[in-house]
């Protein structure tokens, strides 16, 4: 009894370490997606590349989920809770996201997705009842003072009201569709895989219908310039990281595994300093510090 009684604790710490370095993991891979998308944007216009890299990620994830021997849901409320997620996340979310960085400056989009975790502790709060304890209440505002400091000097040339506007409506989105992976029944008997895999393919389908609607498809120009891009916008930043994402919310309440977005504005600044020679300044640095010390202390928050 005694060892079992040790081993308790250890498997604890090993899981939060598990479900830290899912959050950095993921951080990471988004943050370099606002540089990426930037680039895209100059051969393609904005829903029409929501619409290509959801068709990129989506049979890459699918055919790994059938070489798993993953099984498709198996009833109406299984399937029902992958539709909504998928209009949540990947469909609205996704689609505003890349209106906004249409519109912004890549720092500046990166930072406005760290607003992502406020909305969801509202709705989780309202919907879940789920409630941080204090060291996550106190990550939540150190984390949202390092978001501020990073969107200090990403202020400037280029942004719009509107894309600001269209950002948070992501960031709204995005935390609707995390609380609705933990509130719909359906969606916990549907493994992570299978889950994004089939609901990035939904979102394919309705981006797709949407484009003609909105844009014109004779703008996008295929070649290199849109397709490299387009592998790692679809691939690495979308397939991937939204089964991390989905793989969190299994480990960790769905406040805890929104402080993903956090990290996105430090690395989705850094990488625009790095890839772009964007200036990584004090304001950068502070902000940077203070987001990973949030995002530390919101998931290790026991409660």
């Amino acid at each position: 009894m005694k060892k079992q009684g040790g081993l308790e604790p250890k498997i604890a710490a090993s899981s939060s370490s598990i479900t830290v370095a899912l959050v950095v993991l993921t951080a990471l891979l988004i943050g370099l997606n606002y540089t990426v998308m930037k680039w895209a944007l100059d051969h393609t216009t904005p829903l029409a590349l929501a619409a290509l890299r959801t068709s990129v990620g989506a049979p890459f994830l699918l055919a790994i989920a059938m070489l798993r021997g993953e099984k498709l849901p198996q009833n109406r409320q299984q399937w029902m809770a992958v539709w909504w997620i998928s209009l949540a996340i990947t469909t609205v979310s996704s689609g505003f996201l890349v209106l906004g960085i249409s519109r912004l400056s890549p720092g500046l989009a990166a930072m406005l997705s760290a607003t992502m975790p406020l909305f969801t502790a509202i709705i989780a709060v309202i919907v879940l009842t789920e409630l941080p304890g204090r060291r996550g209440y106190f990550g939540l505002l150190i984390g949202l003072f390092g978001a501020v400091c990073l969107a200090i000097p990403a202020f400037g040339s280029g942004n719009t009201t509107l894309g600001i506007v269209f950002s948070l409506i992501s960031s709204i989105s995005w935390a609707a569709g995390a609380v609705l992976n933990k509130r719909l029944p359906g969606a916990l008997e549907i493994s992570p895989l299978m889950l994004v895999a089939l609901q990035i393919t939904f979102s394919a389908i309705c981006l797709h219908l949407a484009v003609p609607f909105v844009e014109d498809w004779s703008d996008t120009s295929m070649g290199w310039g849109l397709a490299l891009p387009l592998l790692y916008a679809g691939i690495p930043s979308l397939a991937v990281t939204f089964y991390l994402f989905a793989s969190v919310l299994r480990r960790a309440p769905a406040i805890q595994g929104a402080a993903v977005a956090y990290l996105t504005p430090f690395f989705g600044v850094l990488f625009s300093w790095l890839l772009v020679g964007d200036r990584l300044g004090t304001f950068e640095m502070l902000g940077g510090a203070l987001v990973v010390t949030g995002v530390a202390l919101l998931s290790v928050d026991r409660r």
